[in-house]
C-alpha cells in the first residue's frame, strides 16, 4: 500500500500567524486567552491548551479586565474593540490580512451608501453565526444581509442597490452562480455590484485537491467539522472520488476501510495541522 500525504494541504498563512503569535506569548511566560476557538481544529486547539492557552467565549471577554487576549484570523467586529479598550485588555490581533482588507471595504461601503435614495443593502455570502461573518456584519452595525447558499439569493429585494461580497472561505462557483442571479434579476432602477473577496489560499488549493483525490482509490480528508474551507474541500473531494471520508483524527479511521485498499491519499483543509495528517499516516501503517 502507498500513502501520499498532500503537500498542499495543511494551515494557511492567516492561521499559521495566529498560531505563532500565541506560542511565542505563550514560551515568553505571560498568560494569554483566545477569543473563539484559535482554529477550527479540536486537536491542534488540545495542543495548544496544554501550553497554557485558555479558550474564552465573548460573554467572558465582556467581564475580562487587565488581560492578554488574542484575536485569531477569523477577525472580530468594532465591539470587540471597544470592550478590550474599555476594560483594558491588550489585544494581540492575529486577524488574518485577507479579512481585514475585507472587513474595511465593506466598513467603507456601508459608510458610502447608508443615506442613499434608494435603499441599499449590503449582502454577505456566507455562514450564518460563524466568526468571520460577525465580524464582516459588525461593520455595518449589524445590518448587512447573510445568505447561506444560492437558494437564499432568491430571497432578496431586487429592487434596492445589493452590493455582494463574500466570506474568504465560501465556494468560488456557488459565489459565481450567485452573481449570475443577482445579474439577471436586478431592477433596472437598480444598482448591483459584486466582489470577489474569496481567498485564493483556499480557491487555489481546490483544482490540486480533485486532481489528488483521483490519484488514489481512497481519500481521508483530515479536519475539525466546524471548519468551513473544509467543508467546501472535502465535497470537492467526493466528487472527483466517491471512496473520502472526512475524520478529525486517527481514531476514527476503521480498518475496513482499507481492505483490497493499494493507494491511500491524505489531504485537510486550511486549519489542518500537518502533524496531524502525519498520525492519520501512521495510524494507517500500524492497521
Amino acid at each position: 500500500m502507498t500513502i501520499e500525504i498532500d503537500n498542499d494541504s495543511g494551515f494557511c498563512f492567516g492561521v499559521t500567524t495566529a498560531i505563532e503569535k500565541a506560542e511565542e506569548t505563550l514560551r515568553s511566560g505571560q498568560r494569554l486567552s483566545c477569543l473563539g476557538d484559535i482554529v477550527h481544529n479540536g486537536m491542534e486547539c488540545e495542543r495548544l491548551n496544554s501550553m497554557g492557552l485558555k479558550t474564552i467565549e465573548h460573554d467572558d471577554f465582556a467581564r475580562l479586565h487587565d488581560a492578554t487576549v488574542l484575536l485569531r484570523a477569523h477577525g472580530e467586529p468594532p465591539s470587540t474593540y471597544e470592550t478590550a479598550q474599555r476594560n483594558n485588555i491588550t489585544l494581540i490581533d492575529a486577524t488574518c490580512p485577507v479579512v481585514l482588507a475585507l472587513q474595511k471595504r465593506i466598513k467603507r461601503k456601508f459608510e458610502a451608501t447608508r443615506n442613499d435614495e434608494r435603499q441599499s443593502d449590503i449582502v454577505i455570502f456566507g455562514k450564518n453565526g460563524h466568526a468571520e461573518v460577525l465580524g464582516l456584519v459588525g461593520q455595518t452595525e449589524g445590518k448587512a444581509i447573510v445568505i447561506e447558499h444560492f437558494e437564499d439569493v432568491k430571497k432578496l429585494d431586487f429592487s434596492h442597490n445589493i452590493y455582494l461580497y463574500s466570506q474568504t472561505t465560501k465556494s468560488l462557483d456557488e459565489f459565481h452562480r450567485i452573481i449570475e442571479y443577482c445579474k439577471e434579476h436586478i431592477s433596472k432602477e437598480a444598482t448591483f455590484q459584486s466582489f470577489d473577496t474569496i481567498c485564493r489560499s483556499v480557491a487555489n488549493r481546490m483544482p490540486n485537491i480533485c486532481e489528488f483525490a483521483e490519484k488514489h482509490e481512497l481519500i481521508l480528508f483530515v479536519c475539525g467539522r466546524k471548519s468551513s474551507n473544509g467543508k467546501v474541500l472535502y465535497n470537492a473531494c467526493r466528487e472527483h472520488n466517491s471512496n473520502t471520508y472526512l475524520i478529525e483524527g486517527p481514531d476514527e479511521i476503521q480498518s475496513k476501510w482499507l481492505t483490497g485498499i493499494e493507494s491511500v491519499g491524505i489531504c485537510g483543509a486550511t486549519s489542518t495541522p500537518k502533524w496531524l495528517m502525519e498520525q492519520c499516516k501512521e495510524r494507517i501503517e500500524r492497521i
